[in-house]
Formats: C-alpha cells, structure tokens, sequence
C-alpha cells in the first residue's frame, strides 16, 4: 500500500474507535477502480481494480479498508473490535462504486409525449422544435408549477435513479427560463435533496434555449441572466455549476462565452453541451476551463486534441443518440485513443433521453460507441465524480472515501452491460447507509 494510502487508513481508522463498524465480507466480485487521484485517461480506463471473495470495512459513512476476505480478516484492529462489527455476507453479490450521474435535467411537470409521437412518424428534432414543441414545449409546465410539485417530481427520479445504482447525481434547471421559474426550479431540487441520503450536485441552465419572449431579442435574454439571474443564484447559494447550450438554435459562440465569464465572476463553475446537432470550435470553451463539456456528437481532430490536453471531462450521452435514433453517435473510440477523459452520463430528460438507468447507459456506450465494459464502469463512476469535482470523495471504493456502493444479483461486471433493460440492483449503501429501494 503507498504510504499516503496508509497514512489515510490510519486516520479513519482512528475515528472508528467509539463508532460501529460494517463489514461486508465475502463479495463475490468488488468493482473498486482503485487508481490515481485523477480522471481516468486512455488505458487506465480498462484497470478496475478487481478483487474476488472481497471484504470492505466501513465507519461513519467512509471506507476504512478494502481487501480480500484473507486480508481484511487478519486485520489485528479488526479482530481487536470484533464485537463491534456488524457482519454482512455478500456472497453471490456484484458490487460497485454507486454510479455517478454527472448530466440530468429532472425539474419538468410533464413527458413529451407529442414530440414523441412527431419523431416517430420522421420529424427531426430541430423540426420539432420550430413547430413549438422541444424545450420550448416543457416551458409553460413548469411555470405553472409550483416549488412543490416540481420537488416530487424530481425527488421520484431520484429514488428511480436510486433504485438502478446511483448514489451521486447533477441535476440542472433549465425548463422555466424565467427569473422567477429558474430560482424556483433550483428551490425543488434543493428541497428533493435534502430529504434523499445520496448526493446531488445542482446546475443553473437558465441559458438552455432563449424563452418565447426573447425570441428576436436573444441578447437581451443574455443580459437578464448575467445580471440579473446570476446574481440571484449566487446570493441564494442555489448552485453549484452553470451550464450552457451552445448549439445553432441555442445560444451562439459569443453568447455562451459572455455567460462563461459571468458565471466565473460570480465564482461558479461551468459545463457545456455542446456539439450535439452541429460542431462548435472547442477552443474558444476550453479558454475558459469548464468541467466538462457534454454530448460531443460533432467533433474535428482539432476538437479531440484540444480536449484530451486539458483537465475538462468529455461527457457522453448516448441515451440521446438512441432516443433521437440519430446515426452518429459521440467518438468515444477517437476521444479515448487521444487520451480524452471521458465520462457517460443519462442526460435524463423529458424530451430527447427519458432513461435514469445507467446500466442501460453502459449497454449503449458498449453497443454503440464500441467502449469496453470497463471502460464503460470507469467513465460511469470515477470519472463522473470527476465531472462533478467530487473524485476526492466518489467514484471508487478506497480507503477515506464516501462508501456509496451498489450491490447487483450478478457474477460478473460485463453483465452490467449485457443484460440490456433489466435491472439488478439489490441494495444501494450511500454514506454507510443502506436505501430503501422501494
């Protein structure tokens, strides 16, 4: 073990001296992507770091040790506090870290139903967004709204997400695009996670579409959130992130470089779509050091290159591609050769990706962007967390990190991946706490 590891160890042991402690014992096979304190690039992306007939010590929320069975029952502090440990048996169980949802949309009142049944009789997503319908189309549901019903609706997904592994989710605003619907928005998702035990990581996407009202005066849109929702956003502490949709029909270019600069005048990181429909030059984001950027279905050699040498996450959303049926999927191949780090997330949303399954999101990165499943679990946890910021804490299952794992009736990680639309989840831990899965 390296000494800095050990030295963590050390520490949180120390402080489960008065605390109990659970062992989960005998784990048929443990996902940990142990690895380096940073996002995982090109062929780190394929170590998971896997240990059979496994053993993981946890106290006060963290991890205290992770080993085989052997190794941690030879453990002298764990024979010293035997009596104290609250022994779990997880033979027959797949576990790994909780999934990280890095990209979701969840504050809407209503499905899309008629957008729905437009593309399947062949309409394309921007004809269906000049006939009214798209984001547009989800704008009056939630300003007529209340904050309350808004935090049921994404307090259910956040139990469904649950309930499919997830223990970390973002969760965007986006659909009221007015000052009053935008701060209520981001009130529902402060509400919904405060009464969940995972974790939830806000965004403000006031600037996803430009509303009815601003329709041929964008620009006096721009200046409303820069200032005067910013401001707001920041002073109520109701995010952590801003993001924009840079995107022909969205915001342009120089629009969502002016967002930028405000949103890190007002000290909030950034993310981006970016991509999706048409392609936009990445240099000009990447000048201003985003999170990520997500989607990236339309991408140069320049654009990989121009990422894979910066500490931004390329976000994947491949449950849009399978929505929307679009023939191209993101590059994930091409980003991962040019050392990219890359992340998969559901884009969980009421018009283009209606999933917050992300093992269905691991079956489509593997199925239709060619990733291996390893591949596929790292960008789904570790390097989500590193998305969010939260690599630190989430992500992976070692010694000094939140114990947010889950737990599926499986043999083997690929299967994670294989069994297309059925879910495994038995149990979901977050901060030491086993959930209700309903």
């Amino acid at each position: 073990m390296p000494q800095n590891a050990a030295r963590k160890q050390k520490a949180v042991e120390a402080q489960t001296e008065t605390e109990p402690v659970i062992l989960l014992d005998h784990i048929s096979e443990l996902v940990t992507l142990a690895g380096p304190a940073a996002p995982r690039r090109g062929a780190q992306m394929r170590e998971l770091g896997i240990v059979r007939d496994a053993a993981v010590l946890i106290s006060g929320g963290q991890i205290v040790a992770v080993g085989t069975h052997r190794e941690i029952s030879r453990s002298a502090w764990l024979k010293q506090h035997r009596r104290e440990v609250i022994e779990l048996d997880c033979r027959g169980k797949l576990v790994t870290p909780g999934f990280v949802d890095s990209h979701t949309h969840p504050v809407f009142a209503a499905p899309r139903l008629v957008d729905f049944e437009k593309r399947a009789a062949g309409a394309s997503y921007e004809e269906i967004a000049a006939a009214g319908g798209g984001i547009r189309a989800s704008i009056d549901g939630v300003r007529r709204a209340t904050e309350s019903a808004l935090a049921a609706q994404v307090s259910t997904a956040l139990r469904q997400a649950q309930a499919q592994g997830t223990t970390t989710i973002e969760a965007k605003s986006g659909y009221g695009l007015d000052a009053a619907s935008e701060l209520k928005s981001l009130k529902a998702i402060r509400r919904a996670a405060s009464e969940w035990p995972g974790t939830v990581v806000s965004t403000f996407l006031g600037a996803h579409v430009v509303p009815p009202e601003f329709k041929s005066i964008p620009d006096a849109y721009v200046d409303l959130l820069c200032r005067e929702l910013l401001p707001k956003v920041t002073r109520a502490k109701l995010a952590q992130y801003v993001d924009v949709f840079c995107e022909r029909g969205a915001f342009t270019l120089a629009q969502t470089e002016r967002i930028l600069s405000a949103a890190t005048a007002h000290k909030l990181r950034t993310r981006v779509h970016v991509g999706q429909l048409t392609n936009t030059p990445l240099a000009d984001v990447l000048k201003h050091s985003p999170a990520s950027l997500d989607h990236l279905d339309h991408l140069t050699a320049a654009d990989i290159k121009a990422l894979a040498a910066t500490n931004t996450v390329a976000t994947l959303l491949p449950g849009a591609n399978y929505f929307l049926a679009t023939k191209a999927y993101p590059p994930a191949r091409k980003l991962i050769a040019a050392g990219a780090a890359v992340a998969l997330a559901t884009d969980y949303n009421p018009g283009t990706s209606p999933t917050i399954s992300m093992p269905m999101i691991l079956s489509l990165a593997c199925t239709q962007m060619k990733m291996t499943v390893a591949e596929a679990l790292t960008a789904a946890t570790i390097n989500g967390a590193h998305a969010l910021e939260l690599g630190a804490r989430k992500g992976s299952v070692e010694p000094g990190k939140d114990a947010d794992l889950a737990f599926f009736e499986l043999d083997d990680h690929r299967e994670l991946a294989y069994w297309f639309g059925a879910n495994h989840t038995v149990a979901v831990m977050m901060a030491g706490r086993f959930a209700d899965l309903g």
